[in-house]
């Protein structure tokens, strides 16, 4: 059922995000990070690695990520569209549009159990952790909220976080940490076991 929404709603949907796609890769073309999309193993279902596509919103130049991130990398990211490719993985069955957010697949050695019951369900676009703080909650508090969709996965929660996902996204709030522009690298010691 989840996986027939997924693909009828991304097909239905797709006259309004394909515009919006266009639009997003020729920013990312003309914002000086070096191409178009930018590649990241990540870890999907079970814990299966698969390379995720974004649209580059960095220089390639050494330097933090708020330096490197360019003021057309900026708009990318605040408005979302640098995830907007991330729906072909949702076409492909790599990615729903409803879970816990795709990790490094760097990250898998350094889960707990608890931890690694987030590759229970296919990662999502959006999830429960990103409407309640995405990058400015603790890693403690993504992975609980994690678990916590995994338990508690229906229709409806998807329905909801859908809904508030739009909101976000139009809001612009929870987008980045306080300290940078994207999430600090995970590491065991980040939470208690």
């Amino acid at each position: 059922m989840k996986r027939l929404f997924d693909l009828a709603a991304t097909v239905a949907a797709a006259p309004l995000w394909l515009p919006l796609f266009a639009f997003a890769a020729f920013l990312a073309a003309i914002s000086g990070c070096g191409g178009v999309f930018f590649r990241q193993q990540r870890a999907g279902l079970g814990g299966r690695v698969f390379t995720m596509l974004k649209f580059r919103t960095m220089r390639p130049s050494p330097g933090s990520d708020m330096e490197r991130t360019t003021r057309i990398g900026s708009f990318l990211r605040a408005t979302s569209l640098d995830e907007l490719p991330q729906l072909l993985h949702v076409l492909s069955g790599k990615m729903s549009l409803v879970g816990p957010r795709p990790l490094p697949a760097k990250y898998l050695p350094r889960y707990s159990a608890f931890q690694a019951r987030r590759h229970e369900v296919r990662p999502g676009l959006t999830g429960w952790a990103q409407i309640n703080g995405r990058n400015a909650i603790s890693w403690e508090e993504k992975f609980a909220l994690d678990v916590w969709y995994v338990d508690n996965a229906s229709f409806l929660l998807d329905m909801k976080i859908l809904a508030a996902t739009v909101l976000k996204v139009l809001s612009r709030k929870g987008v980045n940490s306080s300290r940078e522009e994207t999430m600090e690298e995970f590491m065991p010691g980040d939470v208690r076991p």
